[in-house]
């Protein structure tokens, strides 16, 4: 490994930082009249577009418990402060409940890889309500779909589960329950679900990391089994050694969806190398990567096989559906491992448990299946053309910003893009700056381009046209920030 280029990237990537994680930041100062005046146009505009999606807001607030009504609240844009309520979608467009149309970059939040509601997934719905929601007894797609799945991937056994968390939960159990050990190890930065034990950061107390509760509710005990550890640091790689008699696992998101910028392959292969070495179960997340950067995943594009993978989002065709899939050495915890009818075998791994009431829900595998097929019958070209596509999109962004002498530039893999800004810059000494970055996504939805925050996807369902137009709707909102006094350089 060339120890000089990962100390680098680390060193770049220590200078930035993604826009939707600083503008969470609650900012106060005094606006000047010309600032005063901008601002208050805006949350006067916006309102009158978005007035139904600010109405409901307030009318359930006292009933409807939602985070995403709260996080990253700034009393500042108070009055803009509400989520965009939307009522239908196609390809690449939504529509909210007051008719409005946006291009969208959300994409479910990395699920609609091929847009909103695909003709070939639409039917494969349909055609299954007409037998029925069952539950309870297995679907007979189930088998299909995993064969689909091991295929596409080359994991070897697929077990299915309703939602990332749950996924991300059995794949640390069955690591656990194959190893007889309890440690896991995964890394700063990365977002492995809401689950209690991955909810930790990183503490260090006599030298030693230690894993402490990230948010409230999450016990210290929950977190004294995960070590919380430097990504691309060769100092985790040394950790990891120490603790090779104790760890069930090191859990790695292999492009951490918050720093797209860093993609540390010759990291990732000598983590891969010594985890082999120290017979260490290696789990990849794979629920932003999984079928978008790849066919076959994150493991496909950096070279390297996990010994156990968690799948999500795209896989279930816009429905809710999760996949742990791996070695058969580890999958067998599931149910025992493999057995034949007519002779005397019978299922003989000690087994942990799984399973939940929709963990194989008929509607979610029928999406799956079709899903699944279209991308086989595709091939790696659907993914190839759609990642060079959002690299021309960023690309193109990044001159403009560049052009304008804004520290703003978008990083991508593959079609996950997001939004960041250096922050050696001496305009993050400026509050009003910030206030203009947060500000931006107003404009960009108050244009027609829904991007709540600095994370976007793009699907086969964008065209050209759309890429034009929303450039067009970055550009314009900058040029009126600029005019009302916000994002001068």
């Amino acid at each position: 490994m060339d120890t000089t280029s990962i100390s680098n990237l680390q060193q770049l990537e220590l200078s930035t930082e993604t826009i939707a994680k600083t503008t969470n930041q609650n900012l106060t100062t005094e606006l000047n009249p010309r600032q005063q005046k901008h601002l208050e146009t805006l949350i006067t505009r916006y309102n009158q577009r978005t007035k139904t999606s600010k109405q409901l807001a307030q009318k359930y607030r006292p009933v409807f418990a939602n985070n995403r009504g709260s996080v990253g609240f700034d009393f500042l844009i108070k009055e803009m402060f509400y989520p965009i309520l939307t009522e239908r979608s196609l390809g690449s467009r939504m529509w909210d409940v007051d008719g409005n149309e946006y291009i969208d970059l959300t994409g479910g939040y990395g699920i609609h890889l091929c847009g909103y509601n695909p003709p070939f997934i639409k039917k494969a719905i349909a055609d299954q309500l007409e037998y029925g929601i069952q539950s309870g007894a297995q679907a007979a797609l189930a088998g299909e779909v995993a064969e689909l799945i091991s295929e596409l991937t080359g994991m070897e056994r697929v077990a299915f589960c309703s939602v990332g968390t749950e996924a991300m939960m059995l794949a640390l159990r069955i690591a656990r329950a194959a190893t007889n050990r309890h440690k896991i190890a995964l890394f700063s930065g990365s977002y492995h679900g809401i689950f209690d034990g991955t909810l930790v950061k990183a503490e260090t107390t006599d030298g030693s990391p230690k894993g402490i509760p990230e948010y409230p509710g999450i016990t210290p005990n929950t977190a004294e089994d995960v070590l919380v550890l430097e990504y691309g640091s060769l100092e985790s790689l040394e950790i990891i050694k120490n603790y090779k008699q104790e760890l069930a696992a090191v859990l790695v998101e292999p492009v951490q969806q918050h720093r797209l910028g860093f993609q540390p392959q010759a990291f990732i292969q000598q983590l891969r190398q010594l985890t082999q070495t120290l017979k260490i179960p290696l789990i990849f997340d794979e629920m932003n990567t999984g079928f978008r950067i790849h066919p076959g995943g994150a493991q496909a594009w950096f070279g390297v096989e996990a010994d156990i993978a968690t799948y999500g989002k795209i896989v279930g065709g816009g429905m809710p559906l999760a996949v742990v899939a791996g070695k058969a050495a580890y999958m067998d915890t599931i149910d025992g491992g493999m057995w034949n009818y007519g002779d005397v075998s019978s299922p003989d791994v000690p087994a942990t448990w799984s399973g939940t009431s929709y963990c194989r829900h008929s509607l979610s595998l029928a999406a799956a299946r079709a899903l699944l097929q279209y991308l086989k019958m595709q091939g790696v070209s659907l993914q190839e053309q759609l990642n060079q596509r959002t690299s021309q999109f960023v690309e193109r962004l990044n001159a403009y910003f560049e052009l304008e002498k804004l520290p703003i530039y978008l990083s991508n893999f593959g079609s996950f893009f997001n939004a960041n800004f250096s922050e050696t810059s001496l305009l993050l000494t400026e509050p009003s700056f910030l206030i203009g970055l947060r500000l931006i996504f107003n404009h960009m939805i108050d244009r027609g381009v829904l991007m709540p925050k600095g994370d976007g996807f793009l699907s086969t369902a964008h065209t050209a046209e759309d890429i034009d137009f929303i450039i067009q709707a970055v550009q314009d909102s900058v040029r009126e920030l600029q005019a009302g006094g916000f994002l001068l350089s």
